[in-house]
């Protein structure tokens, strides 16, 4: 597996797809994501100049970060609990999954204990499948108007993740649905900015970032097949 070469490969994928709807690809960050992957996976991507890691467990990330510390900017992309914010709050950087005001009420406490201020996206179920973690569409709206509200969290944007499709461009609709809820956002007046839309993984992130996003998630593409 030569992970500089995926690397490599995928940039060029992301300044493909912004070429072709007129993007700049600086605007695009590509989150590396190491779930189940070892440290030095990580170190090996980071020296192909990987700077973004994301993990979706709290526990397995904080393994890594025992070894890797602040060498990489740290992203949580999978479900959080309330009862592991503290542990969170240890290592990452970034919370892509904010999806109940409880859990932001619980992420605003913690920062405010150890005095920091972290960037959270609010993840959205945009495809309404039951198995999907993220609040809806219907009851965004609200749940935004709480969350900045909140001291010592920076809310950033939305996040969502597509359905499993066999087809990329059966997950464009998804993607335009979770642009159109930031603007519509925008426009309400309820937030005054909402830079980011962490979209996107390896089967679909071309279409995700031909849509809008800024930040796409991608393991496979990168680190290869998961055991």
């Amino acid at each position: 597996m030569n992970i500089a070469r995926n690397v490599e490969q995928v940039r060029l994928r992301i300044v493909q797809a912004c070429a072709r709807v007129g993007r700049d690809p600086g605007e695009v960050t590509l989150v590396a994501v190491a779930k189940t992957f070892p440290p030095e996976a990580i170190r090996e991507a980071a020296e192909a100049g990987i700077r973004d890691v994301g993990e979706n467990r709290v526990q397995e990330a904080s393994a890594k970060f025992q070894v890797l510390g602040r060498d990489v900017t740290w992203h949580l992309v999978g479900h959080l609990q309330t009862n592991k914010v503290k542990k969170a709050l240890e290592i990452f950087d970034w919370i892509h999954s904010v999806d109940s005001l409880r859990l932001a009420e619980e992420i605003s406490r913690r920062a405010e204990r150890v005095g920091r201020e972290v960037d959270v996206l609010v993840e959205v179920n945009v495809s309404g499948e039951p198995s999907k973690f993220g609040v809806r569409p219907s009851e965004l709206h609200r749940l935004i108007e709480q969350v900045v509200r909140l001291p010592h969290l920076r809310l950033r944007g939305l996040m969502t993740i597509a359905p499993l499709v066999d087809d990329p461009e059966k997950a464009r609709p998804y993607f335009a649905a979770l642009r159109e809820l930031r603007d519509q956002l925008l426009r309400s007046g309820v937030a005054d900015h909402l830079p980011h839309l962490s979209m996107g993984m390896t089967d679909d992130f071309e279409v995700a970032v031909e849509e809008g996003a800024t930040m796409v998630r991608i393991g496979r593409a990168i680190f290869g097949e998961r055991g």
